[in-house]
């Protein structure tokens, strides 16, 4: 028979992203006792990853447990880029219900919407926390509609309409029933969580049942599984079965080593543990999201969420450019192979596959930011590769051929909607809403092909002067929608090998933009800058001033340069072109041609054009 865990409340942070779930995590873990009064803390402490911390974003999903009187709380803090939106629909199985975070300005988001659909569609309770009230421009009033708006367009039940609004500001510390309160702790917030979400229900007798939604990964123990009791109980050295419901026929009996608990931010190893509790456990070899961890007298596999698909592909090759191995650790086909298979292991919502080539695979994620995080990963580990421009999906739906669609919604000044509207327009982007939002900005939200969006934030930023702001998520799929015109400008390519002179820069800045400055060696077919028409164009940064009787080389004037532009990684992703590449080192990021020799390049155009 099911009981009721009084003891334990699970529950999951979801939200857009840099609404302030993290943050609000940061308190919760504070209020509840978790630090020493001396202690110090780093802001964000969940927020583990360089790359998160840099970046200010999470990228994978943390656990951790606070106490609140006699009752422990885990809980998930999830990922709010839409990116990482497999993260969170697959922990949301180990919760019984969420915590949704909305700022108090912005109001819902598109990503908003997509982590509360999920929620929804697992009849998860909802406690929503309105953040970042004591923003001068906050207008709580005003989203606590939107959200109810949300819930009614979404389909939630009575019970979900009925959902508890917290007010809070996660940076001061204070949560309210009153959005006019500016004082105060997080009582509130937790007394809500208390009462308005359900404590995780089991048969403590029944055999057990634990199932694995999230992978870690310890250098020393191997691989570690985190998921939730729902039936009986689990204790280490117990013989269990492990299976998978959608690989029915694989079974293996294994030994639990290791079991732990979450305590504050800390593994706390213990004996046994039982239903509704969230715990990690080692000694399993090869475990995988969604396994589950059975009793062998009735091995039962428990359903789990189907995630989503990817979107965009690149391939990811090995570096064959003249500078290859200089500058990687790891640079053969093996090592690369061998790393984006073990990423496999934790991102569910990554795909590897070979191809023709055994130098060569293609790599399926959620969008650019997926991709782009797990490049940056490979390269900081050491790892030296090169990537194609990412290229979106295609599905054949009821005979048609049809494509991923995204929601966009910007925030813009009021005089560059007029620009953005256009720049859309041409990318089949289709305008579904225009209103006026607060500050003198217009909100403008847009339907459009996933493929329009590829390389068009960076032209965003630049026609909104950095004033405009873009989100997207996924939005299903849509019959194709034609042909999108590619990027404006063309590349400037180097005609041959050696080191960047500023004689030879001076000349070739006159055609466009340049990416590199002087004194960097550069090789025949490596992209230097971009041209201001729309043909690609060789040029010779290496060329000298010829020196005479009656020159010297400090005569004329002195050379005045234009700084380069520094180039990031998404920047670079989304500048190439079909026949280009982007070389990949620990150092480095150089674009390239996918055929070096500029005589070979000119055969292929004119056999091309024939």
């Amino acid at each position: 028979m099911k009981q009721s865990m009084e003891h334990i409340r699970n529950v999951a942070i979801i939200a857009h992203v840099d609404h302030g779930k993290t943050t609000l995590v940061d308190q919760l873990l504070r209020q509840s006792g978790i630090f020493r009064s001396n202690q110090v803390v780093q802001e964000r402490v969940m927020d583990s990853g360089d790359i998160e911390r840099e970046r200010g974003i999470t990228i994978l999903s943390k656990n951790t447990a606070v106490h609140y009187g006699d009752i422990k709380i885990n809980i998930i803090d999830t990922p709010g880029h839409a990116d990482f939106g497999g993260e969170v629909e697959r922990v949301l199985k180990m919760v019984d219900g969420v915590v949704l975070v909305v700022d108090a300005f912005e109001g819902p988001m598109p990503q908003t919407k997509f982590v509360l659909r999920k929620a929804l569609e697992l009849n998860h309770p909802v406690v929503v926390c309105v953040n970042k009230v004591d923003r001068p421009e906050a207008r709580p009033q005003d989203v606590v509609d939107e959200v109810l708006e949300l819930f009614l367009e979404l389909d939630a039940n009575d019970n979900q309409l009925d959902s508890p609004f917290v007010f809070a500001s996660a940076r001061s510390g204070y949560a309210s029933e009153n959005p006019d309160d500016r004082e105060g702790d997080m009582k509130p917030l937790f007394e809500a969580i208390v009462d308005h979400i359900p404590a995780p229900k089991g048969d403590t007798e029944a055999p057990l049942q634990a199932l694995i939604s999230t992978i870690d990964y310890s250098e020393y123990v191997g691989r570690i599984g985190i998921g939730k009791i729902e039936n009986g109980t689990l204790r280490v050295n117990d013989e269990v079965v492990v299976l998978n419901m959608h690989n029915a026929e694989s079974q293996k009996k294994v030994r639990i080593t290791k079991l732990y608990e979450f305590e504050g931010l800390q593994r706390v190893e213990v004996k046994e543990a039982g239903v509704g509790q969230i715990v990690a456990l080692s000694g399993i070899e090869n475990i995988m999201i969604g396994d589950t961890i059975c009793s062998p007298e009735k091995p039962e596999a428990l359903p789990f969420v189907k995630i989503s698909e990817p979107t965009l592909s690149m391939t990811f090759s090995v570096n064959d450019s003249p500078f290859a191995g200089q500058e990687g650790k790891f640079v053969t086909s093996r090592h690369l192979r061998d790393r984006l298979h073990k990423e496999l292991n934790t991102d569910v919502s990554l795909r590897v596959e070979d191809t023709d080539s055994m130098d060569a695979l293609k790599v399926s994620g959620r969008g650019e930011l997926h991709l782009s995080i797990l490049i940056e990963t490979l390269r900081r580990e050491g790892y030296e590769f090169q990537v194609s421009k990412p290229e979106v999906l295609f599905h054949e739906i009821e005979g048609k051929k049809c494509e991923p669609m995204e929601a966009v919604t910007i925030d813009v000044p009021e005089e560059f909607v007029g620009n953005v509207i256009e720049k859309l327009g041409a990318r089949k982007g289709e305008m579904t809403n225009m209103y006026p939002s607060k500050g003198g900005y217009t909100r403008l939200e847009f339907s459009i092909p996933a493929r329009g969006l590829i390389g068009y934030r960076n032209e965003f930023m630049t026609d909104t002067k950095g004033n405009g702001i873009l989100n997207s998520v996924f939005d299903g799929y849509e019959p194709y929608k034609g042909e999108i015109p590619t990027r404006s400008q063309g590349s400037l390519v180097a005609f041959e090998s050696g080191e960047a002179i500023t004689y030879g820069l001076y000349n070739a800045q006159e055609r466009g933009d340049l990416f590199i400055g002087a004194g960097v060696k550069v090789y025949e077919g490596m992209i230097v800058g971009r041209n201001a028409r729309v043909d690609d164009m060789d040029i010779n940064v290496c060329k000298k001033k010829q020196l005479t009787n009656t020159r010297s080389s400090g005569s004329d004037d002195a050379l005045r340069l234009t700084p380069p532009i520094q180039m990031s990684l998404e920047q670079c992703m989304e500048f190439i072109g079909e026949d280009e590449l982007l070389e990949v080192t620990p150092i480095s990021l150089r674009m390239r041609k996918k055929v070096l020799d500029c005589n070979q390049r000119r055969k292929i155009r004119v056999h091309g054009n024939r």
